[in-house]
C-alpha cells in the first residue's frame, strides 16, 4: 500500500492506522481461500474475529465482570432512541452540550420525561460543564451526556460522578482516547467510526443490570437483552465492520494500549492550541477548560478568510478542515490514529498562512 497519503482532518469516518489497513487489505483477497466480505457470520472463522475484538475492547477498556460488550448497528444515532426506550421508566436526566446530545434528548422525550440537568447552550456550547455544576434531579432512571462534542471542539475533562442512577455516555468520538473508570458507568455506547474503525458498527458496553430493565414491551431488535443473550449474533452483524476494527484494537494494543494513546493525544492537542494561542487570527472557539482533544475548532477573522484556509490546506495535502456548518470555520479532528507529522504539518502551514494574510 502505499504511504503517500494525504492528511484526513475529516470528523468522521476518519483515519484508520495504515497498520491496521494493511492487515484489512490482506483478509479483503485472502481469508483462507475467501474474502473476510464472504464469510459466514456463523463460522468458526466469525467466531474467532468476534471473540478476539470482545477481549480486546475489555482489555484495552479495562471492562469489570459484569458487563456486556454488545456489536450493534444504526451508529449513535439509534441509541439515542434505543437507550430510553430500554432504560427509561418515567424520567431521565440530561446534560446538553452540543447538536449530538440535543437529538438525544429529541430522542428520548418520544419516550419519557426529559430533565435538562445542565445545558450550555446559552454559551452557544462553547463549554462542557464541572461535576458540580450537574444537578441530577430525585427519581431519574439515569443521566445522560455526550462525552465529546465534534462540532463545538468540547470534551469532559473530568466525568460526573457515580450517582443513584446509572450514568450513559456516548464516547463515540472519544472512546479508548484516554483511560476511564468503566465502572463509574452504567453504559457506554460509541459509533466506531472516529477511533475503533469505519463506520457500520456500534459498540455498546453495558452492566448487566441495565440488560435486564424492562419497563415497557418493545420490537425484539430494539432491546439490549436479545443481542446480550444472542451474542450479539440475532441477526446478521456487521462482519466486515468488527473485522476492522479488530484491527485497530490490535493497533492500539500494539502502541502501548490507550495510556500511550492518551500521551500522544495530549501532545498533538497541545502542539495545535498552543500554535492557536500564539496566533494573532485564529481564535479557538472552546473554553480553555473544556478544549477537545479529538476536534479542534477555531476561527480566523472573516468567513472568506477560513474559506481560503480551507482550499489552500487542501491544496498542500490536508483535507477535511472545514467547520460544520452549525459552526462555521475551521474544525482539525485528531482523532487517535491521527498522526503527530500531520499536526506539525498543519501548523506549519498556519504560520504561512497568516504571515500573508
Amino acid at each position: 500500500m502505499s504511504t503517500n497519503r494525504i492528511y484526513n482532518f475529516n470528523a468522521g469516518p476518519a483515519t484508520l492506522p495504515l497498520e491496521a489497513l494493511e492487515e484489512v487489505r490482506a483478509g479483503m483477497m485472502d481469508f483462507g481461500g475467501m474474502s473476510v466480505l464472504e464469510i459466514s457470520h456463523r463460522s468458526k472463522e466469525y467466531e474467532a474475529i468476534q471473540g478476539e475484538t470482545r477481549s480486546l475492547v475489555a482489555e484495552l477498556m479495562g471492562v469489570p465482570a459484569g458487563y456486556q460488550i454488545l456489536f450493534l448497528t444504526g451508529g449513535a444515532s439509534l441509541q439515542f432512541a434505543m437507550a430510553p426506550m430500554n432504560l427509561m421508566d418515567k424520567a431521565a436526566d440530561y446534560a446538553v452540550t452540543g447538536y449530538w446530545s440535543k437529538k438525544a434528548v429529541a430522542e428520548a422525550r418520544l419516550v419519557g420525561e426529559v430533565r435538562t440537568v445542565f445545558s450550555s447552550e446559552e454559551k452557544k456550547f462553547a463549554n462542557v460543564p464541572q461535576p458540580s455544576e450537574i444537578k441530577r434531579s430525585d427519581g431519574a432512571s439515569y443521566l445522560h451526556i455526550t462525552t465529546n462534542n465534534t462540532i463545538y471542539g468540547t470534551q469532559y475533562q473530568e466525568l460526573p460522578d457515580p450517582g443513584a442512577a446509572p450514568i450513559v455516555a456516548d464516547m463515540s468520538s472519544d472512546i479508548l482516547s484516554y483511560k476511564i473508570d468503566v465502572s463509574r458507568l452504567g453504559m457506554i455506547y460509541a459509533g466506531a467510526q472516529k477511533n475503533i474503525g469505519p463506520a457500520g458498527v456500534t459498540l455498546v458496553v453495558i452492566k448487566d443490570e441495565l440488560v435486564a430493565r424492562k419497563y415497557r414491551e418493545l420490537p425484539t431488535m430494539l432491546k439490549y437483552s436479545t443481542h446480550a443473550e444472542n451474542n450479539s449474533l440475532f441477526n446478521t452483524p456487521p462482519v466486515f465492520a468488527i473485522y476492522v476494527m479488530r484491527s485497530v484494537l490490535r493497533w492500539i494494543k500494539a502502541k502501548g494500549g490507550v495510556a500511550a494513546i492518551e500521551k500522544t493525544n495530549i501532545e498533538k492537542a497541545r502542539i495545535l492550541y498552543d500554535a492557536i494561542d500564539a496566533s494573532q487570527i485564529y481564535k479557538g472557539y472552546a473554553d480553555k477548560g473544556s478544549r477537545s482533544r479529538m476536534n479542534v475548532t477555531f476561527a480566523t477573522p472573516t468567513s472568506e478568510l477560513a474559506d481560503k484556509f480551507v482550499a489552500e490546506a487542501k491544496a498542500r495535502g490536508m483535507v477535511g478542515l472545514k467547520g460544520h456548518r452549525a459552526l462555521g470555520g475551521i474544525r482539525a479532528s485528531i482523532y487517535n490514529a491521527f498522526p503527530i507529522e500531520g499536526i506539525k504539518a498543519l501548523v506549519e502551514f498556519m504560520k504561512e498562512f497568516e504571515k500573508k494574510a
